[in-house]
């Protein structure tokens, strides 16, 4: 690689570094490469070494780059998207459905999916955990909360525990006539056992997208993924059908 020198600008030199820091990692650089290290960095820029940290603490950051340890740092995947508002309407565990089930378990679910649900605090319910994956590295951890009487026909099923029960709810539940659905989403902070299945440390920045399913004019199900911020944009889709865009930094 040849020498690069900025030039002077007005900006902070390593606001300007990461613009062309990040030119470079689209035109020479592959997913899950590994960067040089820093001295060569920097002295390929012609920068400081601190200058140049700024830039890639605002590379990764922004998800342009990830730093894994014992590897180094490498270029992050593309971001995947999280439709917040969806024309269609599908159940969880259908063919489309990019989410992997882990296990199910019967729980008290947290006090406002209990509200939402309308269900007494402490009734347990059928909680189905799930996660995604892209490139190889989780983005995305999920509990599906599912009232008994949404799957009445699940306690005829012989799968006590585990991936099987995860399935025998997402197929009971697919049983019923979904009428509709609705999503919100803020912005949160890892919890532990999440920050564990997303390989992340807690209190890292996420996603926290709640979807209310109904059917038979009640709520039939309740889901709350957790994405991790820095590798997933926000997808929302307009009047004329085109989707738009909104990156989660």
């Amino acid at each position: 690689m040849g020498t690069t020198r900025l030039e002077s600008v007005p900006e902070p030199k390593y606001w300007h570094l990461k613009t062309v820091l990040s030119d470079a990692l689209d035109s020479e650089f592959s997913v899950g490469q590994i960067l040089p290290n820093e001295r060569e960095l920097a002295a390929r820029f012609g920068v400081a070494r601190a200058t140049l940290r700024q830039a890639l603490e605002q590379l990764e950051l922004e998800g342009r780059l990830q730093r894994r340890r014992g590897v180094g740092t490498t270029v992050a995947p593309p971001r995947m998207g999280v439709a917040v508002a969806d024309a269609g309407h599908a159940w969880p565990g259908t063919a489309a459905d990019a989410w992997q089930s882990l296990d199910s378990t019967e729980e008290a679910p947290p006090a406002a999916v209990a509200h939402l649900l309308e269900t007494a605090p402490d009734e347990p319910v059928h909680t189905v955990r799930r996660h995604r994956r892209t490139h190889g590295q989780p983005v995305a951890a999920e509990s599906l909360y599912v009232p008994a009487g949404s799957v009445p026909g699940l306690a005829a099923i012989d799968a006590p525990a585990g991936q099987a029960r995860a399935r025998a709810v997402l197929r009971e539940l697919q049983r019923l006539r979904l009428e509709g659905q609705d999503r919100s989403v803020e912005l949160g902070s890892a919890r532990a056992d999440d920050a564990k299945q997303l390989d992340r440390l807690p209190g890292a920045p996420v996603l926290v997208v709640t979807t209310r399913y109904v059917a038979d004019g009640r709520t039939a199900a309740v889901a709350v993924a957790t994405y991790r911020a820095d590798t997933c944009r926000l997808t929302f889709a307009d009047p004329a059908g085109a989707d738009v865009e909104l990156l989660a930094v």
